[in-house]
């Protein structure tokens, strides 16, 4: 490992007294032999070009003997070169949690390939080696990933003159040095390289999905840090639910561009009139109050960290118990540093397990239209797959988090663990046996001891097997089990609608692996496949795809989730059936725009659009 210091939050706590000599911390990342000044390593390059004032900052190479005995270089909001190392450093922590969790290395989404006029050549993608970052690419309060450039923009700004904390009012303000920030950023690339799809506005849960997210991520990052932890257990007297920095993100950017708190808090918020935080209180009516995904993603935030609160009372009770002689009622004052190290120690290990349920269960989400529903049904299940025995009543907490809400599932009976695990496929003996003997001739060597080139190599081979074994006619059932159309020479329509069926695609088959508290390991085959409708005359386009799990272990599907695509549209006349499926996409968010209809940037209009509260 490398060692290498950050700031644990962002720079405006650095002259904090509360806060000395904890806004520092010396992190560990993944050691990289070939890793060349900027840096430049297997996964990132950080390119320090800043356009608008036409500067290009000098790289910073960490094995420079000076830097690496040193831990890196100091933290420092003046000196470029640190901003270079603590992107590289989040960036790289990030990433190493992914790969933790899901048991193979991380693969960047793959770059389409353009003609010469710049139109995208179908069926064509590149394989993406490195993500660039800029930590100084716009003068503005945004901060972006680009899947369209496969990069991380980084901007910077002026501090505004009211109420800006500890940050001199007009100074200049890095998101490149908000830890939340690159972490959030980091996040959505990754995302995006497991789910594409995922960048489809099918329904106001899809990007809101992204956001919330890749806050989750950053908020649990938080506990990673000892020293962190440690400060903000001690401040609250091991009360989470009470205003601390480890449920807020972007504290500094919050503060600077005049919100009178952090950018978003998963625990409450700040009266901007009054200057009083208070503790929000869920609702049954929060996941409909709002459809902008900032505000509809904070309830899937708050969900999930008030799950993690549930888990760590619990695991905590036994140690306030004994350090109250069994009243449950801590003395007034500092609680002991012993206590505190104890409550600090459980926090960040349900933290760490909360936060694996939640990466984990990105391999068990439909490919496309993704809703919170849909994720609270893949955490459970992929938490069920490996824990079967819920002793500690983890899945009770997300599930009451989630109900809490306002967030349900569709198509259940109760909100039983038992009711929201993913239904069996009802495969026939033979569909189970083809499909087994289809795996056996896939390559899985894909792990976290793979070369990553060849892991994508091998994946898009396997996708080409699979999608040819699927079009087979043996297999014309079993795709229709599926929810797909089969293929034909001649593709023709759904029911009642003009307009032609696309071919199916197989965008995606990746191993997981994963081990157990107990020391048992699993392994999965995800499988994604999607389908297109293209509707005449007004040239809608639905899309519906499934995933394909597969118990690697015995090679028969354990799972098919699916978002159906047959019948989702049907009538007499092609008037009635464009009304048809207007109201149907809106009940089941099928549907999509063309790519000439969005920008091409998607999260960087998301992420300027924030809102400011």
């Amino acid at each position: 490992m490398r060692r290498l210091r950050i700031f644990a939050y962002d720079p405006s706590l650095q002259t904090d007294p509360l806060m000395f000599g904890v806004n520092e911390a010396t992190v560990a990342v993944p050691w990289e032999v070939d890793l060349a000044p900027g840096p430049v390593g297997e996964y990132l390059e950080v390119v320090d070009v800043d356009p608008a004032s036409r500067r290009c900052y000098p790289p910073v190479d960490l094995d420079h003997p000076h830097i690496l005995t040193e831990d890196g270089l100091a933290p420092s909001a003046a000196n470029p070169q640190f901003h270079q190392q603590m992107v590289y450093a989040v960036a790289m922590r990030t990433i190493a949690r992914f790969e933790r969790a899901l048991g193979r290395k991380a693969l960047w989404a793959a770059r389409p390939v353009r003609d010469d006029g710049g139109n995208v050549v179908k069926g064509a993608d590149a394989y993406v080696q490195r993500l660039r970052i800029y930590p100084h690419a716009l003068r503005e309060e945004n901060a972006y990933y680009s899947s369209d450039k496969m990069a991380l923009l980084f901007g910077y700004f002026r501090a505004r003159g009211e109420d800006t904390a500890q940050t001199l009012p007009g100074s200049q303000v890095f998101c490149a040095l908000s830890n939340d920030i690159i972490a959030h950023e980091t996040t959505h690339a990754l995302l995006d390289g497991l789910h594409p799809r995922f960048q489809e506005e099918t329904n106001p849960d899809v990007l809101a999905f992204h956001e919330a997210f890749a806050d989750i991520v950053a908020l649990f990052q938080h506990f990673t840090i000892p020293e962190a932890v440690l400060h903000q257990i001690r401040h609250t007297r091991g009360d989470l639910e009470q205003e601390n920095l480890l449920g807020q993100l972007a504290v500094q950017f919050g503060f600077a561009s005049g919100m009178h708190g952090a950018l978003r808090s998963a625990i409450g918020a700040t009266d901007p009139n009054t200057g009083q935080w208070s503790k929000a209180k869920p609702t049954r009516e929060d996941y409909t109050a709002s459809d902008e995904p900032h505000a509809r993603g904070a309830v899937l935030v708050s969900a999930v960290f008030a799950a993690f609160v549930t888990i760590y009372r619990a695991r905590s009770a036994d140690l306030i118990r004994l350090a109250t002689n069994g009243t449950g009622v801590l003395p007034a004052g500092e609680i002991s540093h012993d206590l505190a190290g104890r409550l600090a120690g459980e926090a960040a290990k349900v933290a760490d397990q909360v936060l694996n349920m939640c990466i984990r269960a990105l391999d068990y989400c439909p490919p496309v239209d993704v809703t919170f529903g849909d994720y609270l049904r893949a955490i459970i299940t992929a938490d069920r797959d490996l824990v079967p025995l819920d002793d500690r009543g983890y899945r009770v907490a997300f599930i009451s988090a989630f109900r809490d809400r306002g967030i349900f599932p569709t198509n259940v009976a109760h909100l039983a663990e038992d009711s929201l695990v993913w239904e069996t496929p009802p495969l026939s003996s033979d569909h189970q046996k083809a499909l087994s003997q289809a795996v056996e001739i896939l390559n899985l060597q894909w792990s976290l001891n793979s070369d990553r080139r060849a892991a994508y190599s091998s994946s898009r081979a396997n996708a080409r097997i699979v999608r040819d074994w699927l079009i087979q006619p043996a297999q014309q059932t079993l795709l229709r089990d599926m929810g797909f159309e089969p293929e034909s020479k001649n593709p023709k329509p759904l029911a009642g609608m003009s307009g032609e069926m696309q071919p199916i695609e197989v965008h995606s088959v990746r191993p997981s692996r994963r081990t157990a508290p107990d020391g048992n390991s699993s392994a999965m085959l995800v499988v994604e496949i999607t389908q297109t409708f293209r509707a005449d005359p007004d040239h809608a386009r639905y899309r519906g795809g499934c995933t394909v799990l597969v118990d690697l272990n015995t090679n028969e599907a354990r799972y098919i989730i699916r978002k159906w695509l047959r019948g989702v549209v049907g009538a007499n006349t092609q008037k009635e059936a464009r009304l048809v499926a207007a109201v149907r996409a809106a009940e089941r968010g099928m549907r999509y725009a063309a790519p000439g209809d969005r920008a091409r940037e998607p999260f960087a209009l998301l992420h300027r659009g924030a809102p400011r509260s």
